[in-house]
């Protein structure tokens, strides 16, 4: 009498995923970029500051050393600061 081999459950799930294992990798790495997307846009979206908010930082308020250092600033329409010439070594020169 021949024997009778009943299938095993356990050989046909581990077949399936030995075959579609890659497949199946993409699909759930996707979602869970899919899922970490719409979690960042909703935050962002989020409003978490109520309609009266005020800053504490007075706009218009600096001072004058700050002033002053911005005013040194070049303007880029004008001319160009002379450049520094280095009269050591250079490892660029070499």
């Amino acid at each position: 009498m021949k024997k009778l081999r009943m299938p095993n459950p356990l050989t046909a799930i581990t077949g399936f995923f030995r075959r579609f294992h890659m497949t199946l990798f993409i699909i759930i790495v996707l979602t869970a970029l899919g899922g970490a997307v719409l979690l960042l846009a909703s935050i962002i979206n989020d409003t978490s500051l109520a309609a009266d908010y005020q800053s504490p930082i007075r706009a218009g308020s600096i001072d004058q050393a700050t002033l002053d250092r911005i005013n040194a600033l070049h303007r880029s329409n004008g001319d160009l600061p002379n450049a520094t010439t280095f009269d050591g070594r250079s490892p660029f020169s070499e």
